[in-house]
């Protein structure tokens, strides 16, 4: 083999392994960011297809519905802001979640939220967004689809078999 061939070939090995390692920084850097959506069932019970379960410290947005009854505020009357718990059930499970800050005008009990946040111990979710659903035709199909799959009890009936 000539120099000139040897050079090139050396020129294309380090082409390709920098767009590697670039490709595979970019990934990392990216995992951070994304939110994956989960129903409360399919964070105890895992994902349908695949049976993954988040871990602890995963950044996840949870849809589901507020459980009458289990909304608690503490006012904080400085930052005007108020500190929340309530807990998001679909008719496989629960979650509970915990946030601080404004809620969304349209938040009640019994109204279907999506939140974003991160998974605690206990399949806990310390939310930094809660988002109320306002509207059946502005659903994103993934939600919309696990609203009707996993929603098809009454709270109440849920409760009372809950652990």
């Amino acid at each position: 083999m000539n120099i000139r061939r040897r050079n090139r070939l050396w020129l294309i090995c380090s082409i390709l392994v920098g767009v590697g390692l670039t490709l595979a920084l970019i990934l990392y850097a990216l995992r951070s960011s994304i939110d994956l959506f989960y129903t409360p069932g399919e964070i105890i019970y895992g994902k349908r297809e695949t049976q993954q379960i988040p871990e602890v410290g995963q950044r996840l947005r949870v849809g589901g519905m507020v459980m009458p009854g289990s909304v608690v505020r503490d006012s904080d009357p400085v930052s005007n802001a108020v500190n929340i718990t309530f807990t998001v059930y679909d008719a496989e499970g629960e979650v509970n979640v915990s946030y601080h800050g404004i809620l969304p005008d349209l938040f009640k009990e019994g109204q279907g939220v999506v939140v974003q946040g991160e998974l605690q111990e206990n399949n806990h979710i310390l939310a930094k967004e809660v988002l109320a659903k306002h509207d059946e035709n502005y659903t994103p199909p993934e939600v919309e689809k696990a609203m009707q799959e996993n929603h098809r009890r009454p709270a109440a009936a849920y409760k009372d078999n809950a652990s």
